[in-house]
């Protein structure tokens, strides 16, 4: 059997405008050759930005804010026919999120079951990623649609998760394969041995990498919340008196984030990450900016 071709990604134009003539104020995306629009709307622009034509329509959306563990955002995902009855509610009613985004379509074609339908596939998403603390109870039911119309829905939620990263969203992508590893690197300490590696939005630490149990008193707030959030999530088990164990690739936001949850204290993941020849992250960042700098 000839293996599976890798997907060749080619290039696309967003286009962001800013109707308020400010980077902090709202934001509206389009895509080339899409129906879609999204929207990008700090909390406390929402009581003036909901009488646009945009908020009157079906979409579905997602709410971010801040949680206790500083590389896990809080969020909600939810729809709503219009979706402006829907977000007055999250503003009555949820305190934590300080940034909402929404998706809806530019044309008609765009309808309640459709969605629902993104609602469902985002929760599962988002709980199948693991990268934020996920507000919703359950996974909603999908609703019943053709399968022309499944198809018209599975279009769109494509073209609005290749928006999503360009607005700083990240929690519906898992980490990238491993055939994009660019260089592999370990980390020993008190006992441990974890393998990781850089990747475009920060430093993913490798399936069956073990971490301490116990983090030391002096270990920063965040990272012991951190911990607590990944044990939470199944992500980090113990699987025996000194170690917890990975299950699963798992992306942080930066190397020393990384190295501080495996380690259990503040340390400069830049000095302990390194090849299996010594050779430390920092090094390596070093002689990269030599070589581009000749």
């Amino acid at each position: 059997m000839q293996p599976t071709p890798e997907i060749q990604r080619r290039g696309y134009s967003i286009e962001i405008f800013l109707p308020e003539g400010t980077p902090t104020g709202l934001k509206l995306i389009e895509k080339t050759n899409w129906s879609g629009l999204g929207v990008m709307c700090p909390r406390p622009r929402f009581t003036a930005a909901k009488q646009r034509d945009a908020f009157r329509k079906p979409g579905v959306y997602v709410l971010t804010g801040p949680s206790d563990a500083a590389d896990l955002p809080k969020a909600y995902i939810g729809e709503g026919d219009p979706v402006r009855e829907r977000l007055e509610e999250a503003h009555k009613n949820r305190d934590f999120w300080n940034m909402a985004y929404f998706f809806t379509s530019k044309d008609a074609r765009l309808n309640k079951a459709h969605v629902e339908h993104l609602e469902h596939r985002l929760v599962a998403l988002a709980t199948d990623a693991k990268r934020c603390t996920l507000e919703n109870g359950n996974v909603p039911n999908a609703p019943s649609l053709s399968e022309s119309e499944s198809a018209f829905a599975d279009t769109f939620l494509d073209e609005a998760l290749l928006c999503f990263p360009i607005l700083g969203v990240n929690i519906f992508e898992r980490p990238m394969l491993e055939s994009k590893i660019r260089q592999l690197l370990i980390l020993t300490n008190k006992g441990i041995q974890a393998e990781g590696y850089e990747s475009d939005d920060g430093f993913i630490v490798r399936k069956g990498s073990t971490a301490v149990v116990d983090a030391v008193r002096s270990a920063h707030a965040f990272s012991i919340s951190l911990r607590q959030e990944l044990q939470n999530n199944g992500i980090l088990k113990q699987r025996n008196p000194q170690f917890l164990e990975f299950t699963e690739d798992y992306e942080f936001s930066s190397p020393s984030t990384a190295a501080a949850v495996l380690v259990g204290a503040s340390v400069n993941g830049r000095d302990f990450w390194k090849t299996r020849e010594g050779v430390t992250l920092k090094e390596l960042q070093a002689k990269a900016e030599d070589i581009y700098s000749d």
